[in-house]
């Protein structure tokens, strides 16, 4: 269990790398399109690979978790990664267990437990810790942005619970992938269009952005859904802006006091801590056989 979990953990931390690329190695202003490159080419790739399409009802569920976890979630995480500073970005992001947690009420019959609510409290005090300075700017359109995304990857993670997986992960996360691409794609060319000249660094950004923080983390990640608890998955996204943090500093020179380093301590405590809790079975933790 704690390997599939190392495993699984090892997206939210990929993840964690977005902000510096956005920021570092992307064309400047392209937010869709960054999301498309990202997405259609990895889906692609995966539905090629793993050579099943969907069946029956299974047409509409990957364009809806399509939708949410990549189409829609991609979009309003570049709007936010472009408007917000890293720190904001991520400290909305953060609140993502919760999320989880309350719609797992409904939609899963997981009870709504105190501890979950406590560390996920405690979570998002760490990474506040953790990003936030006293410069940060709160730009309206992002905050909505982050909040939208954070929005869409929680009902994502539990719709994905609730219907389970019909097939091998890597046509799964392929389906889901292609279905956010082919949905970004006619948006990104027409509010956006193609950039003038695109330079080697900003090719290389989109690689790492399609092939790592795509293709390889979304295969983990969904195998990681589907066979752990959806709390102990949403508490791994505490990863990823502890990650971003430490990327600045490595890369951008940021610094990292006292203050990010209890933050840092907060957030991964409460990462472990929610490994560590009850974890009663719930519906789609295995892969689902003949559902239509």
């Amino acid at each position: 269990m704690w390997l599939l979990t190392a495993l699984t953990a090892v997206a939210p931390m990929t993840w964690g790398t977005t902000y510096v690329v956005t920021t570092e190695w992307l064309p400047p202003d392209r937010p869709l399109l960054a999301a498309t490159v990202r997405a259609l080419p990895a889906g692609l790739l995966l539905v090629a690979a793993g050579r099943v399409l969907p069946r029956g009802a299974w047409w509409w569920k990957a364009a809806v978790l399509g939708t949410l976890n990549i189409g829609a979630f991609f979009a309003l995480l570049f709007v936010a990664a472009y408007r917000l500073p890293g720190g904001v970005a991520a400290v909305l992001g953060a609140v993502q267990p919760l999320v989880v947690a309350l719609l797992a009420l409904p939609l899963l019959g997981t009870p709504l437990r105190a501890r979950t609510l406590v560390l996920g409290g405690a979570g998002v005090a760490g990474v506040a810790l953790v990003v936030l300075t006293d410069t940060a700017r709160l730009d309206p359109a992002g905050v909505a942005a982050g909040v939208a995304a954070t929005a869409c990857m929680g009902t994502g993670v539990v719709l994905t619970k609730r219907w389970g997986r019909p097939v091998p992960v890597l046509a799964f996360t392929g389906w889901q992938l292609t279905a956010g691409g082919v949905l970004l794609l006619p948006v990104a060319l027409v509010l956006e269009g193609l950039p003038a000249t695109v330079t080697a660094g900003q090719v290389g950004g989109f690689l790492y952005l399609a092939v790592v923080n795509t293709a390889l983390a979304y295969v983990l990640w969904l195998r990681g859904i589907g066979l752990l608890a959806a709390d102990r998955v949403s508490f791994l996204g505490l990863l990823s802006p502890v990650v971003a943090a430490a990327a600045g500093w490595a890369l951008l020179g940021q610094a990292l006091g006292p203050v990010q380093l209890a933050g840092v301590v907060l957030a991964l405590g409460s990462v472990v801590l929610a490994q560590r809790g009850p974890a009663p079975a719930a519906p789609g933790v295995a892969v689902a056989r003949g559902r239509g």
